[in-house]
This record gives structure tokens, C-alpha cells and sequence, in this order.
């Protein structure tokens, strides 16, 4: 399957396979949030994820979480207790997307001038 299957002439891209993928790992931060879930720990709470990023504002996480969130990528667990507890994890759906990441990883190794 090459790229013309999934972006065919005349189709705009938002309406294909491929558009509909880069609007879901699309943004500063979804990629990096989705890697420290699978790469570093399987749960995450929001302060630990914000303490790994680090460059990212709470505002931003917050919103790049929803995101991934109304996306079914990740899943959001909140505990009835105070100080609230929320943790986040990957979905079945966010964790079909790994191998997509790793190849893309693989090709920046490659070719990284």
C-alpha cells in the first residue's frame, strides 16, 4: 500500500486514513504523552506526566489530555477521594497506535542529519 491509497487524488486529506492519523498524534505534545505512557510507566498521574514533559503548562496538558481522551487513545480514571486522584492510561486503541510510533522513531534514527 503506498502513500496514493492513502491520500488519493482529488480527496482532501482531512478525508482520508492518513488525515484522520495525523490529526490524532498531531500537536506539540500527544506523541510525547503516548510515549511516556508506554515507555515509562503503564499508569501516569497529570503531575507526573507534567514533572516528564516538563516544558508543557498545566493549561496545555490538560487540553492535549482531553484530546487523547475524546480520541480513545488514552483513559482517564478518576478517584472520589481529596485531594482528587486522576490516572491516565493507554487504551487498546492508543496502544495499536504504538507500532506506528516505533516506525516513525526507527526512521529518525535512521535519518537524523
Amino acid at each position: 500500500m503506498g502513500i496514493e491509497s492513502c491520500s488519493p487524488t482529488g480527496v482532501a486529506i482531512k478525508d482520508t486514513g492518513f488525515g484522520y492519523t495525523l490529526s490524532v498524534i498531531g500537536g506539540k505534545y500527544k506523541m510525547t504523552i503516548l510515549y511516556w505512557l508506554v515507555e515509562y510507566k503503564e499508569v501516569m498521574r497529570f503531575n507526573e506526566l507534567k514533572k516528564c514533559i516538563g516544558t508543557i503548562s498545566f493549561k496545555t496538558l490538560n487540553t492535549t489530555l482531553k484530546e487523547l481522551e475524546a480520541d480513545q487513545l488514552i483513559i482517564r480514571k478518576e478517584y472520589p477521594q481529596v485531594p482528587p486522584k486522576v490516572e491516565y492510561r493507554l487504551s487498546e486503541r492508543g496502544k495499536s497506535l504504538i507500532p506506528v510510533l516505533n516506525m516513525m522513531c526507527e526512521w529518525g534514527n535512521v535519518n537524523r542529519i
